[in-house]
């Protein structure tokens, strides 16, 4: 008696051979087919979105990058280099999450039955890596610079720095309202990312100001060691939702619990044992499980409203239900 995916595909031949119940099977398998298309046509409207937003972002990143990188040379600001090097790290992985969202879009495969989607979360665990990688250059070059501060041309790099402060701001603008940037772990490392770059606009100016009214240039590099400090903690937030999501870790939404006390609170329902839920990509749940029922329930009923019960309350469209009866005995599982 196992559903995968849609309550579709029964098991038991008893049931089949039923004419009450073959109808029974056609009108779900019809609504089941309906109310699938219109979630997957909202999950594919949220990922278009995503892919204009970080279009946008890339190509007003990659405009600010250079006028950063040659503004640190002329100035010769450590916070404008920092921040562009920064942004030469968002740069690749705007354009490394965009390329991830247009692969994950390709069609499951034989061997790739769940398709592509974890492509997306590959590119997001490695702009979370790339984040530590930069900003450890960062700290690296500022301590170098404590001892004997350089001079720095504080004017120009104020003004670079509140023109690339605003590019990032229009950049996260797009990415927050094109895209999903709260449950999406792919966009939400992209808009940390430009986050990160208007930090890095903010430092400058701040330290521009420093250095034009008293002339401490140290503020410089003591900027640039407080930003890249801030993109680690940003960077880390990335990798430990990437990793969680790779080691199948139960959705930060779900309650794993909650799910199975509701379930169990099916009438006829024994008990819920071997419950999974996992995250194939963001805005992407699985569950599997099995039911134990009485041996006198109808498990058709059972399993309808184990599924209707997935979705309306978790969001859980992707199941696969396994109900047994006091009958059926399997050994036991390691997982």
């Amino acid at each position: 008696m196992n559903q995968h995916s849609n309550p579709n595909n029964y098991s038991n031949d008893k049931f089949n051979d039923n004419p009450s119940h073959n109808q029974t099977h056609h009108n779900h398998s019809h609504h089941q087919g309906h109310s699938h298309s219109h979630s997957h046509q909202h999950f594919e409207e949220l990922r278009n979105g995503n892919s204009k937003g970080l279009t946008i972002a890339l190509i007003t990143t990659s405009v600010i990058l250079l006028l950063e990188f040659f503004g640190g040379l002329y100035t010769n600001s450590l916070a404008l280099l920092s921040d562009s090097g920064h942004m030469l790290s968002d740069v690749a992985a705007l354009l490394l999450s965009l390329i991830a969202f247009k692969f994950a879009s390709r069609p499951a495969t034989p061997d790739k039955t769940f398709g592509f989607y974890r492509f997306e979360i590959l590119a997001a665990l490695l702009n979370g890596i790339a984040l530590f990688v930069i900003a450890g250059l960062i700290v690296w070059e500022a301590v170098g610079r404590f001892a004997h501060p350089p001079t720095v041309g504080s004017g120009p790099m104020m003004l670079i720095a509140v023109i690339g402060l605003i590019a990032n701001l229009v950049s996260a603008v797009s990415l927050m309202t094109k895209g999903d940037v709260k449950n999406n772990v792919n966009m939400r490392g992209a808009y940390l990312h430009v986050l990160g770059d208007a930090l890095g606009s903010v430092g400058a100016i701040v330290a521009g100001i420093l250095m034009y009214a008293f002339g401490w240039y140290i503020a410089d590099p003591i900027i640039s060691v407080v930003v890249a400090l801030l993109i680690l903690k940003s960077g880390w937030g990335v990798i430990q939702n990437s990793v969680h999501i790779l080691m199948e870790g139960t959705p930060a939404s779900v309650n794993q619990e909650e799910v199975k006390a509701e379930l169990e609170n099916i009438d006829g329902v024994v008990n819920v044992h071997d419950l999974h839920i996992w995250c194939i990509t963001s805005g992407l749940d699985a569950l599997s499980c099995h039911l134990l029922i009485g041996d006198e329930r109808n498990y058709q009923d059972v399993l309808q409203q184990a599924i209707n019960r997935l979705k309306d309350k978790f969001g859980i469209e992707h199941t696969t239900i396994q109900v047994e009866c006091a009958k059926i005995k399997h050994q036991e599982l390691k997982i």
